[in-house]
């Protein structure tokens, strides 16, 4: 089984090429680039690397959502377009979750957090067993309502994502729990991480064609949510 995951909903872009057993290939980036001059490139460079033909692959992971409005248009723009061209079933994994899977392995209960800016995350919580699962679905929350969900299960937990820098200081004076917070390599998107949650999506059967899939926003955009208040507003009067 052999898969190529593209992630582009926060501020990373990564890229990865991975069997059932092995990660051949990754490529992140997170430094002051838009995905759309980073992701196709980043494509090219590992296929050229490995010497590797597109072709071979047995499907497209992504991830889903929530994350960027922008990026996970591109993320899903690119997957799209490549599952069209090589006839290649798309996996779509929710965003959260894939972050999640950064920490396969720990006791603790997983905990990412995504800046969704407006004193929100995207979060979700998680433990691992067998595979890495949720506790709670992924959702957009304050930063309070998490704390307090957190606090409520009563268990060790560990912060990951671009939300932990945001609210570190909150996160440290509001948790009741034992908590730490990930490390650096392990703290953002990374594309090797989608490709092993894929692998366990694609023995669930949980695929969808390219034409299906679109993204999962959780939420409304700032346009669309300012066009919203306007037509309330017109309503009003």
């Amino acid at each position: 089984m052999k898969i190529l995951a593209i992630d582009s909903s926060g501020l990373v872009a990564s890229a990865a090429l991975a069997t059932e057993d092995s990660l051949l290939a990754e490529y992140t980036v997170n430094y002051k680039k838009t995905h759309s001059q980073t992701l196709l490139p980043m494509v090219d460079e590992i296929v050229s690397m490995l010497e590797f033909d597109l072709k071979e692959i047995d499907a497209i992971a992504i991830t889903a959502g929530p994350g960027s409005f922008t990026g996970l248009r591109i993320g899903a723009a690119t997957a799209k377009g490549l599952g069209m061209v090589l006839e290649k079933p798309i996996v779509a994994v929710p965003t959260v979750e894939a972050l999640a899977w950064n920490l396969y392995g720990v006791q603790a209960v997983i905990c990412p957090l995504m800046d969704a800016r407006r004193n929100q995350v995207y979060t979700g919580l998680f433990e691992c067993t067998d595979r890495v699962r949720p506790l709670m679905e992924q959702a957009a929350l304050s930063v309070e309502e998490i704390i307090a969900k957190v606090n409520e299960l009563g268990r060790e937990v560990i912060y990951l994502g671009d939300g932990v820098d945001a609210y570190k200081e909150k996160l440290c004076m509001d948790t009741k729990v034992p908590f730490s917070f990930a490390p650096a390599h392990l703290s953002r998107q990374r594309a090797g991480s989608l490709a092993s949650c894929a692998v366990q999506y694609m023995k669930e059967g949980k695929i969808q064609t390219a034409a299906e899939h679109e993204p999962i926003y959780l939420r409304l955009s700032q346009a669309e949510r300012e066009r919203a208040e306007k037509e309330q507003k017109s309503e009003t009067r």
